[in-house]
């Protein structure tokens, strides 16, 4: 049974940092596609980012790029999102996906239930 289980989430004050965790289970986690997305109230779930199995290559929204980063420790089959200077607009809920065969917005094989992020003073 496939698992994926975020955490990391909280409140943060505009500026701030969070980093959040995803741990797998229940597959092959190191030859898999692993990526975050987000969903914020009324809005569409949307793509973060994203990182290939070994981990070399990345992908990430433009919205994110250079605050977001993705990465993996395939030992402790753990995908992270460090997320630096936070905006209000980030706050939504934060799913983890993996995918055996795709990356990017397209990926999504397996879910997390999701992790709240709320930026605000």
């Amino acid at each position: 049974q496939v698992q994926l289980v975020e955490s990391g989430g909280g409140l943060v004050r505009p500026g701030g940092s969070l980093r959040l965790s995803c741990a797998a289970s229940g597959y092959t986690f190191s030859s898999s596609y692993m990526g975050w997305f987000r969903q914020a109230p009324r809005k569409e779930r949307e793509f973060v980012a994203a990182i290939t199995w070994s981990g070399p290559m990345t992908l990430y929204a433009d919205s994110v790029r250079g605050r977001f980063t993705i990465s993996r420790d395939n030992a402790k089959n753990t995908v992270y999102l460090q997320m630096n200077s936070l905006k209000p607009e980030d706050t939504a809920v934060y799913y983890c996906a993996a995918d055996l065969n795709r990356w990017g917005k397209s990926m999504g094989d397996y879910w997390g239930q999701g992790t709240q992020v709320t930026v605000s003073s």
